[in-house]
Order: structure tokens, then C-alpha cells, then sequence
């Protein structure tokens, strides 16, 4: 089992599907092989981008194992936890395990709205029935469950619990969890728009969406901004944020395909019910997406930084 450092850039991947509905790994590969070219740190599989909510059981471990296939130990690969009951949350990071994740990030119970307490109590049933590392998904805007200090507080005792996907939309949430635990956990941006801000207060990594479209220009500005290199990764999150924007949308998923194709690293095919853009509303993305590649800025040779000297 790999482990993970829950630092850099981690892709939530988006799954590719063809023309008539099945997984498409032809597509697939190519975009992973983008990322870790890239230099990426990790995968994700599963997620929001990922369609989880529309995956079979089968299709999402038939997506690790060909993963890790494909990585062949240069990252780890993380599977998204996304169930209604602690004993299927349960079973899928078993599940997980056996087709070789190195990794879970786990959300909340979905579709019910637990308490404080119920949702403490899920994730630790969860962390005590695995020896896998977990990144704690802490995402009260989109999924309507806010793990607070308090919370982490009570789950600090499980010790696989390692790290939180912050996506909270407030950036000094960064600052109060270091405050409270200082290295405890290791914290990871979920949010593409707040992602800069997010490293400049000290977290750890980005759990990145655009990525999928961008990979070089994500691994930089990181790269960048962790080497003290603060103006190069600002300007490259400038020229970024109109792509970044997309990922903060409900149609994110259609949003960020739509991108992989244009750039060459996808197709715009998603599972029913979800419907590939159309109109005005794609000819918009699609205007963004353009504008951005042709004004794609030179990056410098972002994996062979040396870190600046700090002279003061």
C-alpha cells in the first residue's frame, strides 16, 4: 500500500464515457498520462467531477484497478466515498482497498442531513474499519454538512484520518485549522477559485477540477508558489481564473469535459441524466475556453525549481 503524502496537485478526474454509454479508457488513459506528465501528485477517481452518483459499483473498481494498472506506482490512486449508510461506506472502502486504492476521500452521508454527532460517528466507523488513509471531505455548500474545528477536534484520534478537502469557500478556514492543529491534518483546497489563496495561507495541496484540461498550468502555479516564486504563480492564476470559474458551477461536470475537448485531452460524453451543454450556455464556456488557450502563457521549467532563498 502506497502512502500518501496528501500534498500537490491531486486531479479529480472526470470519467469518460462513449457514444453508446460504456467506459470509454481509450479517453481515459490519454488524460491520465496528460496529468502525470504533468507532474501531478495523485488521482482521484469518483468524485463530484467524476459522475459518482451515476458509476455502478462495478464500474467504479473496474476505474481503480485499471488505474492503478496505468499509474503503475507513480501516484496514488484515491476513491471517493460518496454512500447513504455507514455500512455501505463501509464496504465500499473494502472494496476499495481489494482493487488496489491507496486512498479514500470520504463526503458525508449523502442525502440525509446528519448531526454533528451522527456524521462524526460515520466517519469513524468508516476510518476503524480500514487501514487506508482518508481525506475528509468538508464541503457544506454543495453537500449541506459543515464539518466544523469541533468536529475535527473529535476525529483526530483516528489516526488514518490524515487530511481534509477544504471547500468550505472560506480561505481563513485554512488559518483556523492550522491554528487549532497545526500539522495535525493535512489540508488540500477543493475550491479551483480559491486554490492560490488557499497555498498562500499554508495549505498543503489542491484537489484541482480545470486540471483535467489544464494539468501543466495547475501543476505550476502550485509548483511555482511552493518554491516562493509568489509573482510567476499569480500570473498564471490570473490568466486562469475565467477556466477556474467553470469549475464553480452546476454543470461543472459539462463544463470541464467541454474543455477537455477542445484542448484534446476528452470528449464532451456524460451519463443520462446529466446532457452535454448547448445554446448560448455553450457557446459562452466555449468562448472562455478559447480565449484561454490562445492566450495560454509560456510556462517556465516548473519541475526543476530551485526553492528561492529567503534573505530576510
Amino acid at each position: 500500500m502506497m502512502n500518501i503524502q496528501w500534498q500537490g496537485v491531486f486531479p479529480a478526474v472526470t470519467t469518460k464515457f462513449t457514444k453508446d454509454d460504456q467506459l470509454d479508457l481509450l479517453w481515459f488513459d490519454k488524460n491520465i498520462k496528460a496529468q502525470l506528465e504533468a507532474g501531478v501528485d495523485g488521482i482521484i477517481l469518483g468524485g463530484t467531477l467524476g459522475e459518482a452518483s451515476a458509476l455502478t459499483e462495478e464500474e467504479k473498481y473496474e476505474l481503480v484497478r485499471h488505474t492503478v494498472s496505468l499509474v503503475k506506482g507513480a501516484v496514488p490512486v484515491v476513491l471517493n466515498i460518496a454512500e447513504q449508510t455507514t455500512s455501505a461506506a463501509i464496504n465500499t472502502a473494502e472494496k476499495a482497498k481489494e482493487n488496489g486504492a491507496s486512498g479514500l476521500m470520504i463526503l458525508p452521508p449523502m442525502r440525509y442531513k446528519a448531526t454533528d454527532k451522527e456524521t462524526v460517528e460515520y466517519f469513524k466507523a468508516v476510518a476503524q474499519s480500514t487501514d487506508l488513509p482518508i481525506m475528509i471531505y468538508n464541503n457544506p455548500v454543495d453537500y449541506k454538512i459543515e464539518v466544523t474545528l469541533d468536529m475535527f477536534e473529535a476525529l483526530a484520534g483516528e489516526s488514518n484520518i490524515e487530511a481534509v478537502k477544504e471547500s468550505t469557500r472560506d480561505v481563513s478556514n485554512v488559518t483556523r485549522m492550522i491554528n487549532r492543529f497545526g500539522d495535525r491534518f493535512k489540508i488540500l483546497s477543493g475550491v479551483d477559485t480559491l486554490a492560490l489563496e488557499s497555498l498562500f495561507m499554508g495549505a498543503d495541496g489542491w484537489v484541482a477540477g480545470l486540471v483535467c484540461a489544464f494539468p501543466r498550468e495547475t501543476v505550476a502555479i502550485y509548483r511555482l508558489q511552493k518554491a516562493g516564486y509568489h509573482e510567476e504563480a499569480l500570473k498564471i492564476y490570473r490568466w486562469f481564473l475565467p477556466l477556474l470559474e467553470l469549475d464553480i458551477n452546476p454543470q461543472l461536470v459539462q463544463n470541464i469535459k467541454l474543455a477537455e475537448a477542445v484542448v484534446g485531452l476528452g470528449t464532451e460524453e456524460v451519463r443520462l441524466p446529466r446532457m452535454p451543454l448547448e445554446g448560448e450556455e455553450r457557446a459562452r464556456v466555449i468562448k472562455i475556453i478559447e480565449e484561454a488557450v490562445t492566450s495560454r502563457p509560456v510556462l517556465p521549467d516548473y519541475l526543476n525549481l530551485q526553492k528561492e532563498v529567503n534573505l530576510f
